[in-house]
């Protein structure tokens, strides 16, 4: 290449190298035995829960991850990335099979969660860190999209793939499923190599970073999206169970092959185009699968809020995190994604109880708009707050 070639005619840097592919197959099945749960929502309304319960069970599991996320990104910006995937991928593969011994709403189905939401948060937080670590700056929300797809992918699946295990088995073959494909994540992941980081200004301590002016809008936002995904999430299979008009799988299938189309196709149209551009409009279609939702009648309808719903997702989350990762400082972004992720436990802690209690006290149509409108909240406030300039720490 000569001295005087222009951006455009340099080629462009490579996104899919060995430990790329390799970390992304263990996100894939980490990913898969982590979706199977989309179910449990069903095994715990056999148990007696109610739709509360079942809001509350997946509230404590992310307070408990919430509360280790300082110490976890402290461990990551100062020993690494690989010890929290290793840990992660051990306790997930034990969490899943201790549902085996889960008979009843007692003390035992709490410790459970707990645990798999720890280790869920470990492994969120650590493979998408060293996915940031690993993939070149020019192309950063375009490769942070592409290993999204490692984890949107098992979305598609594991949606029918319960489906299909339930109809012809228990809930037991389910969580052997989970717990299986945990241990074969864990082994893929032994051989990767720590990312190199960069190094620069010493950490400061988290709550700087919570109260940094460049972040804190995208911290408040994140909320907000966190938020309202727990209103399919969390949710979704007890509506399909009261409203017999579609399965979950016709939902999160379509969900996770429209965000993995996008990302695969376009996954480099927010970097063109610019990333806030691109981040409205995919809020929006998210809100407008919310509202799919909320007056379905038919598994059309279902389905076309799936394809809206997982375009806007597949779209919001990797500009999101990568604003995160450029704005933060390179001494603190294993922090910083650990926080970033936080939010998304954080969504399933408010949004869990909150809207849980909204269908007790109203209706689901009433929780998935309420959902949505939380959803416009969040964008007017990226929209208004977020006025400053990239800080010069995240060049």
């Amino acid at each position: 290449m000569t001295a005087g070639a222009s951006p455009e005619s340099r080629p462009r840097e490579r996104l899919l190298t060995q430990t790329f592919i390799l970390l992304s197959a263990s996100h894939f099945l980490h990913a898969l035995s982590y979706h199977l749960f989309l179910h449990l929502p069903g095994f715990l309304a056999g148990l007696g829960a109610r739709e509360l319960d079942i809001g509350v069970l997946s509230g404590l599991a992310s307070l408990a991850a919430i509360l280790g996320r300082p110490p976890l990104g402290r461990v990551m910006d100062v020993r690494g990335r690989r010890p929290v995937v290793w840990a992660g991928g051990v306790l997930g593969a034990l969490s899943c099979a201790a549902y085996l011994l889960v008979r009843d709403l007692g003390p035992l189905v709490y410790v459970v969660r707990i645990a798999h939401g720890v280790s869920e948060a470990m492994l969120f937080a650590s493979l998408f860190a060293f996915a940031a670590d690993i993939v070149p700056a020019s192309r950063r929300i375009e490769g942070i999209g592409l290993f999204g797809v490692s984890g949107m992918l098992p979305m598609a699946i594991a949606g029918a793939l319960g489906d299909a295990i339930l109809s012809r088995a228990s809930y037991s073959a389910l969580f052997w499923t989970g717990a299986a494909a945990s241990v074969v994540a864990l082994a893929l992941s032994l051989p990767l190599s720590e990312p190199h980081r960069d190094r620069g200004e010493p950490p400061r301590g988290l709550w700087s970073a919570v109260v940094d002016r460049s972040l804190l809008p995208l911290w408040i936002g994140g909320l907000c999206f966190a938020v309202a995904l727990a209103a399919h999430f969390n949710f979704l299979k007890t509506f399909v169970i009261t409203h017999p008009i579609a399965r979950l799988g016709d939902f999160f299938t379509t969900y996770a092959v429209a965000a993995v189309f996008i990302r695969v196709a376009f996954g480099s149209l927010p970097e063109r185009l610019g990333p806030k551009r691109v981040l409205t409009a995919a809020l929006l279609l998210l809100a407008s699968g919310l509202v799919t939702l909320a007056f379905a009648s038919a598994r059309s309808h279902v389905v076309l809020a799936g394809l809206l719903a997982g375009i806007g997702h597949g779209y919001a989350f990797p500009i999101l995190l990568g604003l995160v990762i450029t704005r933060a400082r390179p001494t603190e972004r294993g922090g910083a994604l650990a926080l970033y992720t936080a939010l998304f436990d954080g969504g399933t802690l408010i949004g869990g109880p909150l809207l849980g209690a909204i269908i007790e006290a109203a209706s689901y149509r009433t929780m998935f708009l309420s959902a949505a409108m939380l959803l416009l909240a969040g964008l007017a406030i990226l929209t208004v707050g977020d006025r400053r300039s990239t800080p010069a720490h995240s060049a």
